[in-house]
């Protein structure tokens, strides 16, 4: 109190005290940016005055210290009496379409009079018959403002209107369309994902051409401001599935989301597990197909890597290619990844058990083989695992990180000298150089690299039991496994299911794929409510050449191998065409379809409840 009297009795008057900042209106802005943090929170309570001038110093003020935001201002309206200003970032848009779609009307159409400020262009004039761009959003607080102008929009203000125009007239350059480098097939697209999440949903709206395809967009991070997107379809994915992807993304609040890997940390089931329990993909047919199957995807700007949940074990060892060849070499292929996945898992691991502890169990002529191999050696069975299982890891890592000619150079030489030296050397055997290299190969056939990746960090814990216990602590680490892979979930989804829970349908695509004709059902664990993904009856054959034939009553029949001939009879088939939810039975004709379908299975059920009650004869 003493130095507010002594402060007014020095300057003859009390000097108003700095009051809290506040950001309701663009006047409150405090005039050192530099010192002071704009987050999402605080722009969305700025309104836009109706005073140009104001608006300008706000995001003058705002964008202080930014080399590429262009603000300029301009006339418009009878006389060039209205005054107007455009707000964009110099290199996030294209200067060209700005200038023919929003400067050149709005400039050379002076004749538009209205009752506007000064009796110049009313502010639906401008929306409405000036502007030239497809697509012109109405904003009225600054956060949608800064929102749009920071992702390449353009803003026009007109002075004596409390809100603007957001022009999408985006002309920053993004990678083209390429094959994935991750996930390379020999049949199927050969485009893959690319960093610009609009181009993304645009490749699988392009697949998947269906109202239904819904598309939710939401913001994520502080600083970044990073447009996510979340994808299913209405009719086949469990509401519950979306609620809850939906509440783990509102939970995120961090500086910046700069790749989906940030995301796939923050909402996972278990963040302890080393197996992966989101899908990252960055091939469009495979996500469409996920969305088909009623799964969720989150797509994240740039990135091209989608998130697919929920995932199970079996589905990070399937490959989109086991859908485009035959079924016979698709199940092939299969048996060989999983005998490939045991192999990457176990087989040091063996190699290490029956030497050092079980020699009982090897034919004595390998016996033999074995230990002439290990002659010279100083190491133990176990230590001459992990030096050479560390040093090809090494070089894995060190030929992904170079350039690619480079990488694979190193990969190749360094594999060969550094075996067949150390080999000469004798400081490990031949064997285990053979055992080392099979294992690293059977890593690469797996098509999920998080999981392959998660193989190889499980596969030292094993061979370390398998040092200290033999096979004994191989089959303890095997069970601890499974009993932790029994346990998971990923979105309340089972990981290991079909197998635990055993659902006898889903078995038909696990090890081996059964024909396109008997996969009739999706997951049951994801897709309750709509199981069936086909109509039956669609294996083959020459029957399906025959003519379907009636009998007196207008009942199909089942002469010649009918139509029928299955367990689907005519009134489950009218059934699934009743309910299914797709775009093909919406509106127009389709739609009288439908309640044609739906009169045709109540008369049905009715006449054969009468059948049924029907008194029998006597002879």
């Amino acid at each position: 109190m003493n130095n507010k009297h002594a402060l007014k009795k020095l300057l003859g008057f009390m000097p108003k005290m700095k009051r809290p900042i506040s950001t309701k209106k663009p006047s409150d802005i405090p005039a050192d940016p530099v010192s002071h943090i704009f987050d999402a929170k605080e722009l969305e309570g700025m309104e836009f005055d109706y005073r140009l001038d104001v608006n300008i110093n706000a995001f003058r003020t705002i964008m202080a210290g930014n080399s590429d935001f262009v603000l300029r201002r301009f006339h418009i309206g009878p006389g060039n009496k209205v005054h107007a200003a455009i707000a964009y970032l110099d290199g996030m848009t294209d200067v060209k379409e700005l200038n023919r779609s929003v400067l050149e009307p709005m400039m050379t159409n002076t004749n538009k009079s209205g009752s506007g400020p000064d009796g110049g262009v009313p502010f639906d004039t401008v929306h409405e018959s000036l502007m030239t761009a497809a697509d012109v959003r109405v904003v009225d607080d600054y956060k949608l403002a800064f929102g749009g102008v920071l992702y390449g929009d353009a803003l026009v203000m007109i002075d004596g209107h409390k809100k603007s125009l957001l022009v999408s007239v985006k002309g920053f350059d993004v990678r083209s369309i390429s094959e994935p480098v991750t996930e390379g097939l020999v049949r199927g697209p050969r485009e893959g994902f690319t960093e610009n999440i609009r181009q993304n949903t645009a490749m699988v709206r392009r697949r998947l051409q269906t109202p239904n395809l819904i598309l939710e967009n939401l913001t994520l991070g502080r600083v970044s401001n990073t447009s996510i997107a979340i994808g299913y379809i209405r009719g086949l994915v469990d509401p519950n599935l979306v609620k809850e992807v939906k509440m783990r993304l509102s939970r995120i609040e961090m500086d910046g989301i700069m790749e989906s890997g940030y995301i796939e940390e923050l909402i996972e089931d278990n963040p302890y597990s080393p197996f992966p329990q989101v899908h990252h993909t960055e091939r469009p047919d495979r996500v469409s197909e996920a969305l088909m199957g009623g799964r969720v995807a989150i797509f994240t700007n740039n990135t091209p890597f989608v998130l697919v949940v929920p995932g199970e074990f079996i589905s990070f060892l399937q490959s989109p290619e086991d859908y485009y060849e035959r079924y016979y070499l698709a199940s092939f292929v299969r048996i060989l990844r999983y005998v490939a996945l045991v192999a990457s898992l176990l087989l040091p691991s063996l190699y290490i058990a029956i030497v050092t502890f079980h020699q009982e169990m090897i034919p004595t002529p390998l016996l033999i083989s074995i230990a002439a191999s290990r002659v010279g050696v100083p190491f133990p069975a176990l230590v001459e695992a992990l030096l050479m299982e560390f040093t090809f890891e090494v070089l894995r890592e060190a030929g992904l990180r170079l350039p690619r000619p480079v990488g694979q150079a190193v990969s190749i030489v360094g594999a060969l000298v550094v075996g067949e030296a150390a080999v000469s050397a004798g400081i490990v055997s031949s064997l285990m150089v053979i055992i080392v290299a099979v294992t690293g190969i059977a890593s690469f056939v797996n098509p999920a690299y998080n999981m392959a990746v998660s193989l190889r960090v499980l596969r030292f814990p094993i061979m370390l039991l398998a040092g200290a216990l033999g096979l004994f602590g191989v089959m303890a680490g095997v069970l601890v496994i499974l009993v932790h892979l029994a346990g998971l979930r990923s979105f309340g989804v089972p990981y290991l299911s079909p197998i635990a829970p055993y659902h006898s349908k889903g078995m038909r695509d696990i090890i081996m794929r059964a024909p396109w004709w008997a996969l009739q059902s999706r997951a049951e664990e994801i897709n309750k409510d709509n199981p069936y993904r086909m109509a039956p009856d669609m294996k083959p054959g020459p029957w399906q050449n025959k003519i379907d034939k009636k009998d007196d009553g207008g009942n199909d029949t089942e002469q010649n191998g009918g139509p029928f001939k299955t367990a689907w009879d005519a009134e489950k088939r009218m059934q699934y065409e009743y309910e299914d939810f797709g775009p093909q039975h919406q509106g127009g004709e389709n739609s009288e379809n439908q309640d044609n379908n739906k009169q045709n299975l109540e008369q049905n059920k009715k006449s054969k409840k009468r059948r049924s009650h029907r008194p029998h004869k006597k002879k």
